[in-house]
């Protein structure tokens, strides 16, 4: 199996979960979560390049050659930027869709603290 078609089971579930995800903001907050991966993606691919490029430079680790695709940046295989792709789409829609699922699926318990009155700690 080629990186390209592992990358891709990985990308494809990021990809749904970010669509879901987007799909369950509105307005603004759809606007404002979608800059933040956009913005978040920029530094991230970046970091990715600078760093493998410096791992593979110093040996750290290798690529089977009958395995990437031959496309690469600097040293490093473009099959390498696909993890923190995923990664900026699948961390966030989870937080996105897990947090919107805990609201729908259970009241807030009220704490001793919500029932002071106001002005006291």
């Amino acid at each position: 199996m080629s990186y390209w078609a592992l990358n891709a089971v990985f990308l494809l579930a990021a990809l749904a979960a970010g669509t879901a995800a987007a799909f369950a903001l509105k307005g603004r907050a759809r606007s404002r979560a979608l800059a933040a991966a956009g913005g978040t993606a920029a530094v991230v691919l970046v970091l990715t390049a600078v760093f493998d490029n410096l791992m593979i430079a110093a040996g750290l680790f290798t690529y089977a050659p009958d395995m990437i695709s031959g496309a690469l940046l600097g040293l490093a295989p473009l099959e390498d930027f696909a993890y923190p792709v995923a990664a900026v789409l699948l961390l966030p829609a989870l937080w996105i869709l897990l947090e919107r699922n805990s609201k729908t699926a259970a009241p807030k318990t009220r704490t001793p603290t919500d029932r002071a009155p106001k002005g006291r700690p």
